[in-house]
């Protein structure tokens, strides 16, 4: 277990509109604002398509993380996540996962890690700012080698 005190700064509440890119429009947000680090308490919204991490094959090695993925279509979701600093890339590095129901199939779910969506009418996303100090940002992510390279949410330049 790993823990740290963050201190929180600025509170925004985003609202993505149809057709935007959920990502695109994520980090060119953070960016004029210079939010470096946060997280996303919960947001709400729809999707005309979305890329989720998944699978319709039986794992080769339940353990190890699943890098394939599905794409899903006309869907509402919630979902949450982390917004660290890739010290490596030198980039915003969003953690978001959503759960998410298929309107046009009785609402049939699908929880996973989100890896791309577009926006269908609205997505509203509060954003919490985590500060860091005036060298680092509060939260990072770096990849973990030993366990099969997931990026780790890390603490400062501490880990």
């Amino acid at each position: 277990m790993r823990s740290t005190r963050i201190d929180t700064g600025r509170t925004f509440m985003l609202a993505l509109d149809h057709g935007e890119d959920f990502f695109t429009s994520l980090t060119a947000f953070c960016s004029e604002q210079g939010i470096r680090a946060g997280f996303i308490p919960a947001f709400v919204g729809g999707f005309s398509s979305a890329r989720l991490v998944g699978s319709c094959k039986p794992l080769a090695n339940p353990e190890a993380p699943l890098w394939e993925e599905i794409t899903v279509e006309t869907l509402e979701a919630l979902g949450g996540g982390t917004l660290a600093w890739d010290t490596e890339q030198d980039c915003l590095a969003p953690h978001i996962h959503v759960a998410a129901g298929l309107k046009g199939d009785s609402a049939d779910g699908r929880v996973s890690h989100l890896l791309g969506a577009t926006v269908q009418f609205i997505c509203e996303i509060p954003i919490v700012e985590v500060l860091g100090s005036e060298n680092s940002p509060g939260l990072t992510r770096r990849r973990a080698a030993e366990l099969y390279d997931v990026p780790l949410l890390g603490f400062g330049t501490g880990h």
